[in-house]
């Protein structure tokens, strides 16, 4: 009986839209850093890696994803005939290719 019943008070109306508003800044802000940070940077990587893959002609050296070096020998819609070795040649889809290697110049990395 020495306890005094708690009365809640009713909460004050909300300010309107800036208070709303407010609350979804933090969530723009993130995407905005992960559009910059991250996205961005792969539409650049992909559209390269695109333009790349589009200009390979008889005669260029590459890479694949897996490491085999070898010269493209001939170029059709969706794969690519390379031969590796002295009469050794074999078929690889155009995605897979990593890079283009110029003669004379090491291989680097793609990053």
């Amino acid at each position: 009986m020495f306890v005094s019943p708690a009365y809640a008070q009713a909460a004050a109306p909300a300010a309107g839209g800036a208070a709303a508003f407010a609350q979804f800044i933090p969530l723009l802000l993130v995407f905005a850093i992960m559009y910059f940070l991250i996205l961005r940077p792969q539409q650049r990587k992909f559209a390269k890696h695109r333009a790349m893959v589009s200009g390979l002609k008889k005669g260029d050296q590459i890479v694949t994803q897996g490491g085999i070096l070898g010269k493209v020998t001939s170029v059709r819609d969706d794969e690519i005939e390379v031969e590796i070795a002295s009469g050794v040649r074999v078929r690889v889809v155009r995605g897979t290719i990593a890079s283009v290697v110029t003669a004379g110049a090491p291989v680097a990395a793609n990053g």
